[in-house]
C-alpha cells in the first residue's frame, strides 16, 4: 500500500488519474476529502471520477464530541450553553470533509476556530487528547477505535452523530449510534438553527456526498470488464464470509458495503451536488474562511 500525502488525498488522486489499466495491481482508495475538492471545483483537482471504475463503495457516519465540562453545559442548556465559548478544532481544511462539521457548528451558533493544516482526523483527535482542541469529530470507524476508549476513560463525551439516510432520503439516526441524537435533532432543538432552507439544503447535500459513500475503491481508466468482475466478486466474497458482519460492525459500524449497481448509484450521489448548494458553500467558504476556488 502506498500513501501519498498531500492536499487531503488530491495529490494521490491526481497521480491515479494519469494511470491506465495494465495488470490489475493498481487500485485507488478515495475518501470524502477526495470528493469535496472535486465537487467544489478546486483548481488543484486534475482527476475525473467518470474516468475510473468503481468496484466498492463504503458508507460511514460521523460523531461530534466534547470534553466533559462542555458536554455537561450542553446537557443542561443545549448548544446555546456553549455559544459563548472559544472552541478550537483541528482541521484538514475547509474544502475537505471537515466542511460538514464546520458548517454544522456554525448553524448551531458556535464560535469554532479551526486550526487548519493537520494531516488527518487522527491528528485532530490527538489535539483533543492533548487539550489543544476542545471540540472534534471523527468518522464512525475512527470514533469506534480511537474515541470510544476516551469515552470509557471519561475524557470525551459524544454529543451527536451527523445521522444517516433512510430509504426516502431523510436524515435519521445513525444505525451505529442509535442512542445518539442526529445533527438534525440537535438543530431542531437549537434556536436559530433551521432544518429547511438554503443553508440546511447545502449542509445536507454535502453530508450526502461525503458520508453515505465516503470510501470507494477504483480501478483506473481502461480496466477490462473481466477485471471489474473479478474485483467485484472478490469484495462480494469478503462480504459473504460468516464472520464479516461481526468484524465490519465492530470496526466500521453498521453501514452497507456496496458493489455492482449499488456502488455505481453511490458514486453518482457522492460526486454531484445541486448547483444552489455548491454556490452557497463556495460563497460561505469565501466569506467565513477567505477560501476562494479559482
Amino acid at each position: 500500500v502506498t500513501f501519498m500525502p498531500g492536499a487531503g488525498s488530491t495529490k494521490g488522486a491526481n497521480f491515479f488519474q494519469e494511470k491506465t489499466y495494465e495488470d490489475g495491481t493498481v487500485i485507488f482508495g478515495s475518501s470524502g476529502s477526495t470528493q469535496f475538492p472535486y465537487l467544489l471545483g478546486d483548481p488543484r483537482v486534475r482527476y475525473e471520477y467518470s474516468d475510473w471504475n468503481v468496484v466498492l463503495a463504503s458508507g460511514t457516519g460521523g460523531v461530534a464530541y466534547l470534553p466533559p465540562e462542555l458536554a455537561a453545559s450542553v446537557e443542561s442548556g443545549g448548544a446555546a450553553a456553549i455559544a459563548g465559548e472559544d472552541l478550537i478544532y483541528g482541521s484538514q481544511g475547509a474544502t475537505r470533509l471537515d466542511l460538514v462539521p464546520l458548517l454544522a457548528w456554525e448553524m448551531l451558533g458556535l464560535n469554532v476556530e479551526p486550526v487548519f493544516g493537520i494531516k488527518g482526523r487522527g491528528d485532530g483527535r490527538l489535539m483533543f487528547e492533548r487539550g489543544e482542541a476542545n471540540i472534534d469529530y471523527q468518522t464512525s470507524s475512527s470514533f469506534l477505535s480511537g474515541v470510544a476508549p476516551l469515552v470509557e476513560a471519561g475524557t470525551a463525551v459524544p454529543w451527536f452523530s451527523f445521522g444517516a439516510l433512510d430509504d426516502d432520503g431523510n436524515i435519521v439516526r445513525d444505525p451505529t449510534f442509535p442512542d445518539m441524537p442526529s445533527f438534525k435533532e440537535v438543530c431542531e432543538a437549537t434556536e436559530g438553527c433551521e432544518t429547511s432552507g438554503t443553508q440546511w439544503d447545502a449542509w445536507k447535500a454535502f453530508f450526502v456526498a461525503g458520508f453515505p459513500a465516503q470510501k470507494m475503491v477504483f480501478l483506473p481508466a481502461g480496466a477490462s470488464e473481466d477485471a471489474i468482475v473479478t474485483y467485484t466478486k472478490a469484495f462480494e466474497d469478503v462480504k459473504a464470509r460468516a464472520d464479516f458482519a461481526e468484524i465490519s460492525t465492530a470496526r466500521l459500524g453498521v453501514y452497507p458495503q456496496m458493489t455492482g449497481s449499488a456502488a455505481q448509484t453511490a458514486l453518482a450521489s457522492a460526486t454531484a451536488v445541486p448547483a444552489e448548494a455548491k454556490e452557497f458553500v463556495v460563497n460561505w467558504l469565501a466569506e467565513r474562511y477567505g477560501v476562494t476556488l479559482n
